[in-house]
């Protein structure tokens, strides 16, 4: 598996960094943003280092689909019933902080609205 040592969430994923998970598989992690943008919000992560998804390619469209997949089911177990956004920020110029692939899922009761 690809892994880059100086990557935050690469860290998160080894357990060297501790998160409040919500979901675990062999090749994802989903775990409470800790700069939260909503009343409910969590990051979706392959375990497998990629950096932007400017870098993915077709061997990673079962990955991309799990993870899109994976947010309507973590939105119903977090108690999420009137919709919810996600978000993939690539590249500095699309806001991306962590250059490790994420998907941002956020919901809860209205108001919030950022970004």
């Amino acid at each position: 598996m690809n892994v880059d040592p100086d990557c935050l969430f690469c860290k998160i994923v080894a357990g060297q960094i501790p998160s409040k998970k919500v979901f675990e598989d062999e090749e994802l992690l989903a775990f409470h943003d800790i700069h939260p943008w909503a009343p409910v919000h969590v990051l979706v992560i392959p375990k497998q280092h990629i950096a932007t998804l400017a870098d993915v390619g077709p061997e990673h469209d079962a990955l991309l689909g799990r993870m899109l997949g994976l947010a309507p089911r973590l939105m119903k177990e977090l108690g999420v019933g009137n919709g919810f956004r996600t978000l993939l920020n690539t590249g500095r110029d699309g806001g991306q902080e962590v250059y490790h692939l994420h998907m941002h899922v956020m919901g809860g009761p209205r108001p919030w609205r950022k970004g």
